[in-house]
């Protein structure tokens, strides 16, 4: 049973922090966008205006598989938190029922549908209660897009990832002396594995990159390694919190910001 904490809300959605039974925490997100940003145009889908579409464009639920985290990235919030534990099936798909009771429309009705495995935790390490949910919420809502968010674990298997499931591998720098710093966790595969990674998907694979220096970029790496014709490159800006102040990070490299 989840219990509701706190909520927040922003101008294209809401964050809301929620307890489980034993003091465990967790987030989950209920956000929305228009249905043009679904796929970058010119390599840019920034928005065109002050319009943020509705959650009949593009809605996307945001779950958290565990409370807490063990990998610790140098600039991720959740570090802050003293333990961690794997989310059971029914952990993970009461997220995705608290949000769709929080609005009234059906998500079969959105232009796109989309879980986003990217808050709390690393999916590859509680993957038997991940496929459960996406297999559950597949037979309920059949047009649901699962985005599986990984650090790219060594020896992983990623041949299940097929049709409306997308992964996204969590890059951040390009080089292994960098990328060991920022995700401090030792079961990775190395640039070059991941590299080698295919899926079945629908759509590409993609590299995401919260860039916290401009060097943690190199073009001949990204050329070396990632085929644009299985990869899709995303830059993302930290998001300032108490772990990235503590570990000197700044504001990133990405100083963009939405003006509407």
């Amino acid at each position: 049973m989840l219990t509701l904490l706190k909520t927040r809300e922003f101008a294209n959605g809401k964050v809301h922090a929620l307890a489980l039974p034993g003091g465990f925490k967790i987030e989950t997100t209920d956000t929305f966008l228009p249905e043009y940003t679904r796929h970058a145009v010119n390599g840019d889908n920034r928005l065109k205006d002050a319009c943020l579409g509705d959650r009949s464009e593009r809605w996307m639920i945001g779950v958290s598989v565990m409370s807490g985290c063990p990998v610790r990235c140098r600039f991720c919030a959740t570090g802050n938190m003293p333990g961690w534990r794997n989310l059971t099936m029914e952990e993970i798909t009461e997220q995705i029922r608290f949000v769709l009771g929080q609005n009234d429309i059906d998500p079969t009705d959105s232009k796109e549908f989309k879980i986003n495995y990217t808050r709390m935790g690393e999916p590859f390490l509680n993957l038997d209660a991940v496929q459960r949910v996406i297999r559950h919420t597949s037979s309920v809502y059949p047009n649901t897009h699962h985005y599986v968010s990984t650090i790219g674990l060594k020896d992983a298997d990623y041949s299940w990832i097929s049709g409306n499931t997308t992964l996204q591998i969590s890059l951040h720098a390009m080089s292994e002396g960098r990328r060991n710093w920022l995700i401090p966790y030792g079961r990775k595969a190395s640039i070059a594995d991941l590299g080698k990674i295919r899926t079945h998907s629908n759509q590409k694979t993609t590299i995401n990159l919260t860039l916290v220096e401009d060097s943690d970029f190199d073009m001949a790496v990204l050329k070396e390694h990632f085929d644009p014709a299985h990869f899709f490159v995303k830059l993302s800006p930290i998001n300032k919190n108490a772990v990235s102040s503590a570990n000197g990070l700044g504001n990133g490299a990405i100083t963009t910001t939405n003006l509407v």
